[in-house]
């Protein structure tokens, strides 16, 4: 089964009010340390994107490998990875921009592999509020049945 890729052109809108030098800087610089601001031309749809492994937890300061942020493949671009959760939807949003014009394509596309991961936390979750649940059902009815139990009454009298 094959998935259709539709790429549409994409802008950084980081600092629109500032040179385009500096923004041309600043890009840079956000990309190396691991974010960034895009919009999907056609729809305005603006993202502000983040170029790590979809598990990552750790320190905001470390540096994007080249799998999320490749300033080498091709002189003059950027070649972007951002996994992330959309309206609900595991994707993965990957494009390159231009370093110069800071416009370039992108697409999102979905992502399978941390779809059934996130399936299988929520299951899990949902288990565990059942179980949490059924123990706290459990209790309770032993609670009022040890109440209404006459010799149990009795010890209260």
């Amino acid at each position: 089964m094959g998935i259709d890729v539709f790429l549409v052109q994409i802008k950084y809108t980081g600092f629109r009010d500032r040179p385009h030098e500096e923004r041309q800087a600043r890009f840079q610089n956000a990309c190396r340390d691991g974010r960034s601001e895009v919009a999907f031309v056609a729809t305005g749809t603006n993202l502000s994107l983040q170029f790590f492994p979809a598990n990552l937890h750790g320190d905001q300061r470390q540096v994007p490998s080249r799998e999320y942020v490749d300033f080498e493949r091709e002189t003059g671009k950027v070649y972007l990875k951002a996994p992330m959760i959309l309206n609900g939807v595991c994707v993965i949003w990957r494009g390159w921009i231009d370093l110069q014009r800071l416009d370039g394509m992108g697409y999102l596309e979905y992502d399978d592999e941390r779809a059934q991961h996130e399936d299988a936390l929520a299951q899990a979750a949902f288990e565990e509020a059942r179980r949490r649940t059924r123990d706290f059902e459990d209790r309770d009815r032993s609670h009022r049945e040890d109440l209404e139990d006459p010799v149990v009454s009795k010890i209260w009298d």
